[in-house]
């Protein structure tokens, strides 16, 4: 029995079949995932799954068919081509449509795989689940039961390969947990969570998830609506991390060539505070968004966004750039069974030095956000305009003081940026692999009582 041939050598097969005229790209997948869950001491549930997928382009013409399955069975393949082709006969005829084209920039050439995941046994992982769960319900009389405690995991392969000449291949893994601790005092409850992601099971910090996650909930209790007033506002880096993830994706040049980015004719304008630098830096193998390629086969690339306060470029991939005269950031993302679209692989900000008690320090008095709710609806993608529920402590006299619930916050995105006043040093790199850090913004309006 011949061995199975290997994805770059399946993508590089069903490429050779481009009939004269076609441009055709290839994207091919296959993953695995385990989640593990505790309850009472036991293990309450385990998931295993396996996935494939195939997604082919086929432009002609500057009309693109586009078909997918499910199957990396060579017959699958072999229709799912034959589809694609079919579907060109609905699509627009469009000057700009095409595949990347090879830019001559190097891939870092990070090493992402790392077998350590794969190793660990279902025992091991079961038992970092139960320890969550019991840690949590030691660590505080008022935690009076785990609403989740997971363990999970995930490996993936991905292959890409076009007539252009690009053929790249990506492997690797990472592992997360997270606990929902629930914290009871007379009639009241509050729900904290914490987690953490990793590409190695020895790099998750399960003592400060266990922490974080308790101190979350029984931070809480007794939280009141606060006050109505304009005050300073201190994000949390996970906060800073939704908050600059959505202005990064109104920076997108398929926002912009849509006309839904509010940043869309401000390309070298002073657009937010001196001390406010973003980037997208895939390259930095301490994120968990690090990897060689972009969605379209591009070397990935350190994308400077906003350096000093002024928007210095929006992030493209091969079809908007061709849209707006410019040229791909290899900021391609798609998964197999899909299309590119523009997106950011590791947003990053540029921290400040002063560490998170000496920013309640300089701010003196406002609020502290430990989490918002309705970030995504919350936020006009045209205007710029946000009001979003958030949830968090007062600060008062540069300390932390009681904890506030059912409260809106409000301003604009642009606004936003430019009332930026301290940005902290608590860098740290999220599990959604961006790098964030506190960050302290004046005169937003807080709505309560």
């Amino acid at each position: 029995m011949s061995k199975p041939l290997e994805l770059p050598e399946i993508a590089d097969k069903l490429v050779s079949l481009a009939q004269r005229n076609e441009q055709v790209e290839v994207c091919l997948s296959r993953s695995r995932s385990t989640t593990v869950k505790a309850y009472s001491a036991q293990v309450e549930s385990v998931r295993s799954g396996m996935s494939e997928g195939v997604g082919i382009r086929v432009i002609v013409n500057g009309q693109q068919g586009f078909a997918t399955a499910g199957s990396l069975d060579y017959e699958v393949l072999a229709q799912v081509i034959e589809e694609a082709r079919g579907n060109l006969q609905f699509a627009e005829s469009d000057p700009d449509q095409g595949l990347a084209e090879p830019d001559g920039i190097k891939s870092p050439n990070l090493d992402l795989v790392d077998s350590a995941v794969l190793k660990m046994s279902d025992q091991e992982k079961s038992s970092i689940a139960i320890e969550l769960e019991q840690r949590c319900l030691s660590a505080d009389r008022r935690v009076s039961s785990v609403r989740s405690a997971a363990w999970s995991d995930g490996w993936g392969e991905f292959a890409l390969a076009s007539t252009n000449g690009i053929s790249v291949y990506t492997e690797g893994g990472s592992c997360s947990v997270g606990v929902q601790p629930l914290a009871v005092e007379g009639n009241e409850t509050q729900i904290g969570y914490a987690g953490d992601a990793a590409r190695r099971p020895d790099l998750l910090d399960i003592d400060r998830v266990i922490a974080e996650a308790v101190e979350g909930a029984t931070g809480m209790l007794g939280a009141s609506k606060p006050v109505s007033e304009r005050v300073t506002v201190v994000f949390e880096p996970g906060v800073t991390s939704a908050f600059l993830g959505t202005v990064a994706g109104a920076l997108t040049g398929d926002r912009v060539v849509k006309g839904r980015s509010p940043f869309a004719d401000r390309l070298g304008e002073q657009v937010g505070a001196s001390k406010l630098t973003l980037f997208d830096d895939p390259t930095n193998i301490e994120s968990l968004g690090a990897d060689n390629h972009d969605g379209e086969g591009l070397a990935a690339r350190k994308n400077m966004i906003i350096e000093n306060g002024m928007l210095s470029q929006f992030l493209h991939n091969s079809y908007t750039a061709r849209r707006l005269g410019a040229t791909s950031t290899g900021s391609a993302v798609r998964g197999a069974r899909s299309t590119p679209s523009v997106g950011l692989h590791a947003l990053c900000l540029k921290p400040g030095t002063v560490d998170r008690e000496a920013l309640f320090q300089k701010v003196g008095n406002g609020i502290f956000v430990r989490g918002v709710n309705g970030l995504h609806s919350g936020v006009n993608p045209v205007s710029g305009d946000f009001s979003v529920g958030a949830y968090g402590h007062k600060i008062r006299d540069g300390v932390l003081a009681e904890p506030f619930r059912e409260a809106t916050i409000a301003s604009t995105l642009q606004r936003m940026l430019l009332d930026i006043a301290v940005i902290g040093g608590d860098f740290e790199f999220l599990p959604n692999g961006s790098g964030m850090s506190s960050i302290a913004i004046d005169d937003i309006a807080l709505s309560g009582m």
